[in-house]
């Protein structure tokens, strides 16, 4: 429901701020409206910025035009996990055009199944948004928006090579013919990798084996205007990926058997319905039908398997009663279905909420409010709020300040995965939602082809779900008195304490383009003071762009701080990684790209244990056509 084409914003109020040379975003107020006029730390991540970046994947793109920061268990395709602020992937809200994706089961979304070929542009909004958005927003919203069908037809075409059996294609056309919209895109990328598992690893699950992965994706979008400011469209998503993985199986004799060829073979499908109408210049609406599915089979000679399903219906209303002042009233109905392998039975639960967003320009004052009431029958009610604003303090400068409450829902393996998940029923206890409180403050400001932005933010959330241990000396009292429970079990232990600093900037001078971010962040577990882990102090992305006539010549430094992986004191060691990058326009349409990924041959360990590929050179060409030529 959210994601809107461009085509939809139509407004008499969002086409003034567009005249203005306003970046017009979603994410931030669930309605197109201008950047500049929200509260909170919103960062949008366009098209040509995807098309030049040297990112390997959608979560490297968003570390390094983001922030964010991501841990993953070998090369792309291997299970991801993204930090916004240092809240762990459970907390992170991925929206692809406007519906909710990923694994209720695991509680988290599926990065390592989305491709960057079909995405148009992304939005990130780093904070909580659990007041706009619901559940797992603890964090902050990743909304992916998909080519639509705009303007003159056009298409385009890429086909590239790469060392490590590295090899990607890709096909796509839109376009607009009366009052019917169309888009469509495919993509197969391939790679055979190395061994994501390093030698003498703590498990022995080592294989000596490339452990590549095989990913196709597919979307499709239509739409058809019946009457002016009115559109009925409906998409589709497809993804299918295969990725080898190292691991163990237990054989008859307890010992453990690392030989078999481990896979990870996840589906993804979604489609929406959606209707958007514009009644005057002061009513606006849309209507919104969703399901979505992901299926995760995996293992080596046993095979597991999650899977869920949701369906979603919403309805949004948004009234403009005069320039700068928008309210908008919106509900959404959510089902989500779990099934597993492991689970006794299928398992279900529906979601309720109500949302009431308001956004008010007083002078120099930018007002912004939102309050939501989710009931869901696993965890009953939660409401949450956030309040916020900004103000011009000089030309292009503003400050701006936010706070609010989130929660986190508990997963469905949380709930219900067998000697681990607890139930709903069971009393004292049951696994309560995570709660957050958190606030920010931050300083945006543009001047003679500069901009700069710094945000210092804290958050603090109680009721960590975690594993509460109990064959070790752990709190037996924690857990249910089903002897199923006697060596732990899911349960509210810890609390947190997230606090940071975000600076961000870039510049463009004669036939120069530079951008720079730094992202520090002090993740603890504030029950005992301990670093949360994976979560690196300090992460540092600069990147340095020559544009002149038909070349293109570019570098980017993506530097990443040592971060504590588990509880004997270890430190994922630092590291800094070198891409260069060319673009030669050979032609009208036609362009060579080359590329040199990690040219120093720097080590990577994304995480304890697991190794990434070393130096990697790509060779490719792209050709894009347009009707407008």
């Amino acid at each position: 429901m959210p994601a809107l084409s461009s085509a939809q914003i139509t407004t008499a109020v969002v086409v003034a701020d567009a005249a203005a040379g306003d970046r017009i975003v979603v994410t931030g107020a669930r309605e197109p409206t201008a950047a500049d006029r929200l509260a909170g730390d919103l960062v949008l991540i366009d098209a040509e910025q995807i098309r030049h970046s040297t990112a390997d994947s959608v979560e490297d793109l968003l570390r390094r035009h983001a922030g964010l920061q991501m841990s993953r268990t070998g090369g792309p395709g291997a299970s991801a996990n993204v930090f916004i602020r240092g809240m762990a992937t459970s907390g992170t809200l991925v929206l692809v055009d406007g519906v909710r994706v990923g694994s209720a089961t695991l509680g988290q979304a599926e990065f390592e199944s989305l491709s960057l070929a079909s995405i148009d542009h992304i939005e990130v909004l780093r904070g909580p948004a659990s007041s706009l958005y619901g559940a797992d927003g603890a964090g902050g919203v990743i909304q992916i928006f998909t080519r639509r069908g705009e303007g003159a037809p056009q298409a385009s075409l890429r086909v590239a090579a790469g060392s490590y059996g590295a090899a990607e294609g890709s096909a796509a056309a839109n376009g607009r013919f009366g009052e019917v919209d169309a888009a469509m895109s495919v993509a197969h990328e391939q790679l055979d990798g190395v061994s994501n598992v390093l030698p003498d690893d703590r498990y022995h699950r080592y294989n000596p084996d490339r452990d590549g992965s095989r990913r196709t994706t597919g979307t499709a979008q239509l739409g058809w205007r019946p009457a002016a400011g009115h559109r009925l469209g409906f998409s589709v998503i497809s993804s299918k990926l295969d990725a080898r993985y190292d691991a163990t199986e237990y054989l008859p004799d307890f010992t453990t058997d690392a030989s078999p060829d481990f896979h990870g073979k996840l589906d993804t499908h979604s489609a929406a319905l959606d209707y958007h109408a514009e009644w005057g210049s002061a009513w606006t609406s849309t209507l919104r039908a969703s399901t979505q599915e992901s299926d995760l089979r995996s293992g080596g000679t046993t095979i597991d398997q999650y899977r869920t399903r949701r369906a979603q219906f919403d309805a949004q209303l948004t009234w403009r009663p005069e320039a700068g002042q928008s309210l908008t009233v919106a509900y959404e109905g959510l089902t989500e279905k779990a099934h597993s392998s492991a689970f006794v039975q299928d398992e279900k639960r529906d979601n309720h909420a109500l949302v009431l967003a308001y956004l008010g320009t007083l002078g120099p004052v930018q007002l912004q409010a939102d309050l939501r009431r989710d009931q869901n029958s696993a965890y009953d009610e939660v409401t949450t709020g956030r309040l916020g604003g900004s103000v011009a303090i000089a030309a292009g400068w503003r400050v701006r300040a936010l706070a609010g409450t989130s929660f986190r829902a508990p997963s469905f393996n949380d709930l219900y995965y067998p000697y681990y998940g607890v139930p709903p029923g069971n009393g004292e206890f049951s696994i309560r939602p995570e709660q957050g409180r958190s606030i920010e403050l931050g300083i945006d400001g543009q001047w003679s082809g500069f901009d700069v932005s710094a945000t210092v933010w804290q958050n603090r959330v109680r009721d960590l779900i975690g594993f509460q241990e109990v064959d070790f000396g752990g709190d037996r009292s924690v857990c249910p008195p089903d002897p199923m429970y006697d060596y732990g079990c899911a349960a509210n232990i810890s609390r947190a304490r997230l606090q940071g600093l975000t600076l961000n900037g870039g510049a463009q001078w004669r036939d120069w383009q530079f951008r720079a971010l730094a992202d520090f962040v002090d993740a603890k577990n504030a029950s005992t003071g301990e670093r949360l882990i994976r979560r690196a102090a300090q992460q540092y992305s600069v990147s340095a762009d020559w544009v002149q006539g038909d070349w293109r010549w570019g570098a980017s430094v993506l530097y990443v701080g040592q971060r504590p992986e588990g509880g004997d004191g270890y430190q994922l060691p630092a590291d800094t990684t070198v891409d260069l990058k060319a673009q030669w326009q050979f032609a009208p349409g036609w362009t060579l790209e080359a590329k040199v990924l990690n040219a120093t041959d720097e080590t990577v360990h994304p995480a304890r244990d697991y190794q990434a590929p070393g130096r990697q050179g790509w060779l490719g060409v792209r050709w894009d056509w347009s009707a407008r030529r």
